[in-house]
């Protein structure tokens, strides 16, 4: 029994892990329609410049472990609120261009990430309770599944009040719909469009700091090993649902635990099956909308 929910809940711990890095994913391209194929390296800068922060405040405390994230996200939000600017903008309505110049992002980011910080995986440390475990019905949990949870839901809630309970977000979802509309208004849509990257940027900030502190180590390709999953939960649950990318989110890292335990390791194999499945029976998604 205390197998049973120790892969239970560590697979919804794992699910709110990929929830956060592909929350900013799936966002932009509800809202914008643009695949960015550069979210990994969004996550991965913020990662390292978390870590550079942690390693300078004390990397054993609560503050340098808050501090760490909320710089993380600071540092997502203005990469992509610059890759958005520089790169996106001309690009509107240019869905191919736009694909190569993410791709091409994201292979120089690696690059330089390489550059500065090395090709090695640096591994690091955080406060001591997260390497400690709950007692749950005779399973002990690791207490990083309980922050990953924690901050998924918080940042779910969040930007599902910033799009519905706020001004901005109300102008976002009308320029999507009607960018011509809104322009009339005296509106600036581009500003708001900007925004949702930056958004999305802080997002995968926040994601790109705890997958370090839950893989224990950050490197260069931190974000692009993520990115392959948060594709995955996005096509799963519906290309721009949230909803959709936290319900898949849980049930790919469920089943991937539960395969990876039980079925000798399959777990990766499984989550592979099941997006073919989806594909094919429901090209839109668990939530998404149909064209």
């Amino acid at each position: 029994m205390s197998t049973l929910i120790l892969t239970l809940i560590t697979g919804v711990g794992l699910g709110a892990l990929y929830f956060l890095v592909a929350s900013g994913l799936s966002l932009i391209y509800g809202l914008m329609h643009v695949l960015n194929f550069a979210h990994g390296a969004f996550l991965t800068l913020s990662a390292f410049v978390g870590w550079m922060v942690a390693q300078a405040l004390g990397t054993e405390s609560w503050w340098s472990f808050l501090v760490s994230i909320a710089v993380g996200a600071v540092v997502g939000a203005i990469f992509a609120a610059l890759t958005e600017l520089v790169l996106i903008r001309p690009l509107y309505e240019r869905h191919i261009e736009q694909v190569l110049v993410t791709v091409g992002l994201s292979f120089a980011a690696v690059a330089l990430f390489e550059g500065i910080w090395g090709t090695d995986a640096i591994h690091i440390s955080g406060p001591p309770w997260l390497k400690q475990t709950t007692d749950v019905l005779g399973a002990r949990i690791p207490n990083t599944y309980w922050v990953l949870m924690i901050a998924a839901i918080l940042v779910l809630l969040a930007l599902v009040i910033f799009l519905k309970k706020t001004r901005y977000g109300m102008i976002i979802r009308a320029g999507v719909e009607n960018r011509s509309m809104v322009t009339a208004l005296g509106i600036d849509v581009r500003k708001s469009f900007t925004l949702v990257f930056a958004i999305g940027g802080a997002a995968a900030g926040i994601g790109g700091v705890l997958a370090m502190h839950y893989s224990t180590f950050v490197s260069a390709h931190l974000g692009s090993t993520l990115l392959i999953f948060a594709f995955i939960v996005t096509v799963v649950g519906g290309l721009g649902s949230l909803t959709g990318a936290a319900v898949a989110s849980v049930l790919v890292a469920v089943l991937q635990q539960f395969a990876n335990f039980y079925l000798g390791g399959t777990g990766d194999f499984i989550v592979v099956i099941l997006l073919a499945a989806v594909l094919l029976l429901r090209p839109a998604g668990l939530l998404g909308k149909k064209a």
